[in-house]
């Protein structure tokens, strides 16, 4: 048995009990009052074990609510965070039960919430956002939950926004290029293809083949001049074959090269 000599508040809801041997445990107000602990009062062993493993919760679960405390945290988030802050297995799965009990931590309603933001604030397309919650330790049935709130019709209108912005920076490259680095940038942030081709199709990109041979005539010029000391049958058969692999139609790849041949005529 130990005896209690004497008790201190140190911090809100924390205490310092001092036994009389000089030995010390910190505990919480709960703890305190579950125990209804006074100066004097003695103690066995197994009581002052089971308040240390109480205190050790309540001050898990302090770190806990104030990691909450910012915004929304999956179970596997929490659980890493208390595992960061060398909390026990046995009280991280006491900690997570009691935030549960509070319905201070529910993966459906994170998943949800997750989903709604991303939609609202970023360019992200339902398979990104999966990965991302997965990684977040989500189930794959809460996952499906928060995706389900992510229509079709509002799956496009980011995709649509989405290429939109991204458009601006293809407009050194051909009608065809452009579509293909345009179809492979939804791909990357998270569309399926049903989207992809919606929002493609209804994208104002019509070719014009006027500013399309002038923009073939800019990138021809330029591989034609590294050519330079090739013959001139190679340095036609090195434009044809660079313009082509960045989608140029055949005839616009062929009008700059009867050019070129009747320019070396000429000269």
């Amino acid at each position: 048995m130990k005896t209690i000599a004497r008790m201190e508040k140190i911090h809100k809801d924390q205490y310092v009990v001092e036994f009389s041997l000089g030995e010390k445990i910190t505990i919480s107000e709960d703890v305190l009052v579950q125990y209804r602990l006074y100066k004097g009062m003695e103690l066995s062993e197994e009581i002052i074990a089971k308040m240390q493993k109480a205190a050790s919760v309540d001050q898990g679960l302090q770190k806990a609510l104030n990691y909450l405390s910012y915004q929304l945290r999956s179970k596997k988030e929490i659980e890493v965070y208390l595992k960061g802050k060398e909390v026990g297995t046995a009280n991280r799965f006491t900690i997570l039960k009691r935030l549960e009990e509070l319905k201070l931590v529910d993966d459906k309603i994170y998943s949800e919430s997750y989903v709604r933001t991303a939609m609202r604030t970023s360019d992200k397309g339902p398979i990104v956002i999966s990965q991302q919650l997965k990684k977040r330790g989500l189930s794959q049935e809460n996952i499906d939950q928060g995706l389900s709130l992510y229509t079709p019709e509002q799956q496009q209108d980011v995709a649509y926004k989405t290429a939109e912005k991204a458009l601006r920076h293809y407009g050194k490259y051909s009608h065809k290029e452009s579509l293909q680095k345009l179809r492979t940038h939804l791909m990357q942030k998270g569309f399926v293809k049903e989207i992809i081709d919606e929002v493609l199709a209804a994208l104002p990109m019509e070719k014009d083949l006027d500013e399309e041979y002038e923009l073939l005539v800019k990138q021809a010029d330029k591989i034609w001049l590294r050519q330079q000391k090739l013959s001139f049958a190679k340095r036609k058969a090195k434009v044809q074959q660079s313009l082509f692999q960045k989608g140029f139609d055949y005839e616009l790849i062929q009008q700059y090269i009867q050019e070129k041949e009747l320019s070396e005529d000429e000269d």
